[in-house]
């Protein structure tokens, strides 16, 4: 029996533009200019035309624009440039990588639930006034895991906490761009600059062998970024940011997302009718992303779900590792959508009910 992968978010290989990606990688190769400077070494900032373009396109400076080896790895930089101790905001449940590379260097990190709109205000402020925080991780669109989306109110309040107890806002927004459904938010960024940095990745948008994340924010926060880059691995993967400079100067990303929001939309109705038929109904269905969340129903947790899935050829991931207190996402499940057929999503989903049942 077939093994049904529902662990990773990976994006399907249908999705990948190899044609274009080709192309745009032979024309930096042929540019006399380009193909040097992306041979050559360069500085923690990444590849300059790249950053150029985009802070053209985000209304900044090139200062305010940092290229690095997929959105993570900024992750990992910020651990390296907070002071030691200094606390950290999480949503609860939320990116479970996060979590392991905060708690790597030694990060405080606080926990907030989160509520299908995004985070649980109350419980926000008082952990702002309790911990006093250097920044918050938020995830305000198709959260992973969840699939929540944080509203426009609740942007607005914990901008306006931010701006009131002088902590950032690490702002997570490699989804952002694939909406299936409904109107799009302001971004945290787009409602406060100042406050926010952002984050996102091409690892979702053309792939993850492009190896591209983008920062862009405040300039003296980026050039503590830069710097601990600079002095990790000297310089980013300049070759495959080149390459994805002239995805983008060629006009080739919008066509692309539209193709990506018509691979995935879907793909996501059909899981969430999958679930639906299979009498699980306490799910979080997004409006977009790569991920939906479930509830295991009373009884039942993650622990024993992932000892008999092995069995249904089925393959999970542990819900527990999503959260700062692991005991919390007990019955604690995501799905991801995005790579699989119609077929694999209704046979996956018959058998996950039969492991509940």
């Amino acid at each position: 029996m077939q093994t049904i992968q529902l662990t990773r978010g990976v994006p399907a290989d249908e999705s990948y533009p190899l044609e274009l990606v080709r192309e745009c990688a032979a024309a930096v190769m042929q540019d006399p200019k380009l193909s040097l400077e992306a041979m050559r070494y360069g500085t923690g900032y990444g590849f300059n035309p790249l950053r150029e373009l985009l802070a053209a396109q985000n209304g900044v400076t090139a200062d305010q624009v940092l290229i690095g080896n997929g959105s993570l790895s900024f992750v990992d930089l910020l651990g390296l440039i907070l002071t030691p101790g200094a606390t950290v905001l999480v949503e609860s449940p939320t990116y479970d990588r996060t979590i392991t590379l905060l708690k790597r260097h030694g990060v405080n990190i606080v926990a907030v639930p989160l509520e299908p709109d995004g985070v649980h205000l109350e419980a926000f402020t008082k952990a702002v006034q309790t911990y006093k925080p250097t920044l918050a991780y938020l995830i305000a669109d198709f959260q992973n895991p969840s699939g929540a989306t944080m509203s426009l109110e609740k942007r607005q309040a914990v901008l306006a906490l931010a701006e009131t107890h002088n902590f950032m806002i690490l702002e997570d927004a490699p989804y952002r761009p694939l909406r299936f459904r409904g109107t799009s938010i302001p971004s945290l960024f787009e409602l406060n600059p100042a406050k926010v940095m952002q984050m996102s990745s091409y690892t979702k948008q053309i792939s993850p062998g492009v190896r591209v994340g983008t920062l862009v924010g405040d300039k003296t926060w980026l050039a503590k970024f830069a710097k601990a880059a600079n002095d990790t691995y000297i310089s980013g993967a300049f070759l495959g940011q080149a390459t994805v400079f002239e995805f983008l100067k060629r006009g080739h990303l919008e066509p692309q997302l539209a193709r990506l929001r018509a691979l995935y939309a879907p793909r996501l109705e059909r899981m969430a009718a999958a679930l639906r038929t299979n009498g699980l109904t306490d799910f979080l269905e997004p409006d977009g992303g790569f991920f939906l969340s479930v509830n295991l129903p009373s009884g039942s947790s993650i622990a024993d779900i992932l000892g008999k899935a092995a069995n249904a050829s089925l393959a999970l991931t542990d819900g527990r590792g999503f959260f700062v207190n692991p005991a919390d996402g007990n019955q604690f499940l995501r799905l991801p959508f995005c790579a699989l057929s119609f077929e694999e999503i209704d046979e996956g989903m018959k058998r996950l009910a039969g492991l509940l049942a």
